[in-house]
């Protein structure tokens, strides 16, 4: 039985506070050019290109924010619509947004990796998608081991959406399930019921892709330990290849929509740490292994490969086998990544759709990494990836020694131990690598942070 280490509630009263989730480096609250020079953009993006297309290729984010209806425990820029006359003149931004940065390219790249997220990828049409890829594929080169990977919601991913797809690539499908009790859902109005799920996974294996995601959320107004048990029943019938399982982030002043429900609601910090454990325990028993925060997956999928053989990395996209040193984010909010700046896009939509018509990459805000960040960056991510990290004594001493003050409490509570200058995350450390990040955090947690930017850590 693959058994793990349960968590103290004393340790659990005593970390979880509030902390940034390290997609990025610096997280985004922190970031310091809030206007941000188109010009000085095109210069980053052109220097990573130039160095790394042809190793390593580019990644591509494309993000698709409409949806027919609120989930009220999102946190993502999404556009409420019924109306689908909005895809193709958004579709036909994307593909303009997409040819300036071949103009800032100057040279064909190669395509590692696209992942189509939202927002809801599958309120567009197949054929909308299918325009969507043809039109970014014939201008570049995709890579053989390249990941095409989408989101989907599972009441509109009809059969055709799947085949046109997997026609053009794509492999790998993340569902949005989140629990699978139907007061849950209600509450947070994100109703699909088991079958609707069972016939979209079962109809994407039969037309053969190769890696499916369930993407999952414990401390959701309603939940139990009963709803929980019964929801993981239901998932050891479909299993996934690979499960995220994340903290509900409840943050109404940031997202209005949560306002639909109480706090009251919510199950309070003992009780939604009960059903982390029960959940956790129960993908154990379903032979499920921790990868990175948050994730499980099979022996068979390739996330667990990448772990194993420490080819695993993160990027705003979340845990991928390839590493790429250039993220381009297409889209309203979308977030690019030259490894020493990031960029993000403005947020509304017809913001977005002016600006690239304008001839004008849709950047407004970002951050130019310094040395010291981007050395902190690697430490993060490695403990993100590998729940471990090696300080270079000689260069980053400095670092280490302000490391090892901050990480003291940590290892007073066997949560993390430092051996010279290996930092490693301990089994019932890793509920805690949020905490045990922040100890890196020098330039911005140290200083005054503002913490209603941040969910809790756990």
């Amino acid at each position: 039985m693959n058994t793990h280490p349960s968590t103290p509630d004393h340790l659990i009263r005593k970390y979880n506070i509030a902390g940034p989730r390290y997609t990025s480096y610096p997280a985004v609250p922190s970031w310091k050019e809030d206007s941000l020079d188109e010009s000085k953009w095109k210069e980053k993006v052109k220097s990573t290109f130039d160095a790394t297309n042809t190793v390593n290729g580019i990644s591509l984010y494309i993000h698709l924010p409409f949806c027919e209806s609120l989930c009220t425990y999102c946190g993502c820029n999404t556009r409420i619509t019924i109306n689908h006359s909005v895809e193709l003149p958004y579709i036909q931004s994307l593909l303009k947004e997409w040819q300036l940065y071949l103009e800032v390219f100057q040279e064909i790249p190669h395509i590692s990796e696209i992942h189509l997220g939202g927002g809801t990828p599958t309120f567009f049409s197949p054929e909308n998608l299918q325009l969507l890829i043809e039109g970014i594929k014939k201008s570049a080169w995709v890579k053989a081991e390249a990941s095409l990977s989408f989101e989907a919601h599972p009441n509109n991913t009809t059969e055709h959406h799947l085949r046109v797809l997997y026609d053009l690539g794509f492999r790998r499908m993340s569902l949005g399930i989140q629990d699978f009790d139907l007061a849950v859902q209600k509450i947070v109005h994100r109703i699909q019921t088991y079958e609707t799920v069972h016939h979209v996974v079962s109809k994407a294996r039969e037309i053969g892709y190769t890696s499916i995601n369930f993407d999952l959320i414990y401390g959701l107004p309603l939940q139990s330990v009963r709803t929980i048990r019964d929801t993981f029943q239901k998932v050891a019938k479909l299993r996934p290849d690979r499960i995220a399982y994340y903290s509900y982030a409840h943050v109404p002043w940031v997202k209005p929509g949560q306002r639909s429900f109480t706090e009251s609601d919510l199950p309070q910090e003992a009780e939604k740490r009960a059903l982390y454990e029960l959940g956790k325990s129960m993908l154990a028993d379903l032979d499920y292994h921790e990868i990175g925060m948050d994730h499980f997956a099979l022996k068979t999928d390739e996330l667990y490969v990448a772990a194993n053989n420490h080819r695993l990395h993160r990027n705003f996209m979340g845990y991928t086998t390839l590493k790429s040193d250039l993220v381009i984010g297409l889209g309203a909010s979308s977030i690019g990544d030259t490894g020493a700046a990031y960029g993000q896009n403005v947020k509304k939509v017809e913001t977005y759709k002016d600006l690239v018509t304008q001839g004008k990459l849709p950047v407004y805000r970002g951050h130019f990494l310094s040395k010291d960040e981007q050395v902190i960056r690697k430490h993060i991510s490695n403990l993100m990836c590998q729940f471990e990290t090696t300080v270079d004594q000689k260069e980053d001493q400095m670092l280490l020694d302000f490391v090892i003050d901050k990480l003291s409490e940590l290892c007073k509570d066997d949560l993390v131990t430092v051996d010279k200058n290996q930092v490693k995350v301990m089994p019932v450390g890793r509920a805690f690598v949020r905490n045990i990040c922040m100890a890196f955090d020098k330039p911005y947690w140290s200083t005054t942070v503002n913490t209603r930017s941040f969910s809790k850590t756990i």
